[in-house]
């Protein structure tokens, strides 16, 4: 008999049936009745265990059941009296009348309650038990919101021409920002592979290969200190265009946006979103990421979305140089190309670096690109670099924008940011299936570990005392 989840067994009313699910809870009402609450990824139905009409193989596994047991129960699904049905239950107008119950495996007492809410459970323990942590409601919702999210993104983006492009994990470590993960070669001897902090190159070379629309939900992996909003790796929808300027590039992205959060009941507070200057939030809310809503549009979950443009293309560093303030492979907006290739009135140089905020968060960024190597050889001088380190660096980039680069410009939106909104957390950690605990250690898995002698020498590490 094929399986039915407990979200259709409404539509089953007098067949007999089959359920798979685990046992959130069981009442026992003397020696021939028990109620079990029975869940599966879809929901709970109650199931009903009238032991007189049992078989013995069946009442002996009702006997031995307890919360989180694996069971396969096949019964008839009977309609409820109008006094018992459950109004706040998907399923509450049914029950199912147990026939045959199997025990398919077994369960440990929990280490905490998975039928409550796990937030005031120690962050070490839920981490260390994340796969119970995840039955609970609340973050068996979350997880599924974000993938109806991210697939309305999706969908959205293959509707409007773009291309999935996948882009290499290994690569070479740039300045992007942040310090970079690292990782040894084994083949090569000394040399070291980078996680990329975004796809930031590679989606401007699709666009070099003539892809024009593309798009990837991408891991980023930055050596930053972790905190609520931040963590080692994280998801973005990275997308970049061809034959675009900074205006295209914003309302794509909106209306992905804005189709996407309504298509799951959102409501935004104000569209098409308002566009500050990094100058007008600042001198307004203090920072370039703020939030517009009231306390009423706080009450009703209203998403208030803005863009911040026209940022600073450079500030000074301690040491009294110059350094990218977003991205070095922006290009500066057309008013400052002169100064920018000459290098001069540095201060001064806006870039085509756009922000979309909401609520108090960044939720993305990213900007017209460099697709002259002129101006990308330029942006390195004003930070200092020679010409041999800029070679070095960025030398791969610079000789492809030689080969007829178009104009070009893209995004990466954070996906746990805005799950964050959606949901109303403050932790990424509540918006992520197996997320690192606040000391950088792994969910479930006791990393990061020590390696066998063997392990290092063959990626020719030796380590210092």
């Amino acid at each position: 008999m094929q399986r039915t989840w407990n979200i259709e067994t409404p539509a089953h009313v007098g067949e007999t049936i089959k359920v798979n699910g685990w046992v959130q809870n069981i009442r026992r009402m003397g020696d021939k009745l028990a109620f079990i609450d029975l869940r599966d990824g879809t929901g709970i139905v109650q199931v009903v265990c009238y032991k007189p009409d049992l078989d013995e193989a069946t009442n002996k596994a009702v006997d031995e059941l307890s919360s989180e047991y694996v069971v396969e129960i096949e019964g008839i699904v009977n309609k409820r009296g109008e006094k018992q049905v459950k109004a706040d239950l998907p399923t509450g107008t049914v029950e199912l009348g147990v026939k045959t119950l199997k025990i398919l495996n077994a369960s440990e007492t929990p280490p905490f309650e998975i039928d409550k809410d796990t937030m005031g459970v120690n962050e070490e323990l839920r981490l260390k038990y994340r796969y119970l942590d995840l039955r609970s409601e609340r973050l068996q919702h979350h997880l599924r919101l974000r993938n109806l999210y991210v697939q309305a993104c999706r969908q959205h983006l293959l509707k409007d021409r773009f291309v999935e492009i996948e882009t290499p994990y290994l690569t070479k470590a740039t300045p992007e920002g942040s310090r970079d993960f690292i990782v040894p070669s084994r083949l090569q001897p000394g040399k070291f592979f980078a996680l990329p902090q975004s796809p930031q190159q590679y989606k401007q070379l699709a666009m070099v290969a003539g892809f024009e629309r593309y798009f990837q939900t991408a891991r980023c992996f930055r050596d930053e200190d972790p905190r609520a909003d931040r963590g080692f790796e994280h998801t973005q929808i990275d997308i970049e265009m061809s034959f675009v300027e900074r205006e295209d590039v914003m309302q794509t992205i909106e209306a992905m946006i804005t189709a996407s959060v309504e298509s799951l009941g959102f409501t935004i507070k104000e569209k098409p979103f308002p566009r500050l200057s990094y100058k007008e939030s600042m001198e307004r809310y203090g920072a370039d990421k703020f939030d517009m809503r009231t306390e009423e549009d706080k009450a009703n979950k209203v998403l208030a979305y803005a863009w911040v443009v026209d940022f600073p293309f450079f500030e000074k560093t301690d040491e009294g140089g110059w350094t990218f303030t977003h991205n070095p492979f922006s290009q500066p907006k057309p008013e400052f190309l002169v100064d920018h290739l000459a290098g001069t009135n540095i201060e001064k140089i806006l870039t085509t670096q756009y922000d979309l905020v909401c609520n108090g968060y960044e939720t993305g960024g990213g900007s017209i690109r460099a697709h002259d190597p002129k101006v990308l050889r330029a942006t390195y001088k004003t930070m200092g670099y020679s010409d041999e380190e800029i070679d070095e660096s960025v030398g791969h980039m610079l000789e492809a924008f030689t080969y007829g680069a178009p104009p070009h410009g893209g995004i990466g939106l954070g996906v746990e940011r805005m799950i964050m909104i959606l949901t109303g957390e403050t932790f990424l950690r509540e918006v992520q299936a197996f997320p690192m605990t606040g000391s950088a250690h792994t969910s479930v898995m006791d990393a990061p570990s020590a390696l066998p002698e063997k392990a290092l020498d063959d990626a020719h590490i030796r380590l210092s005392a």
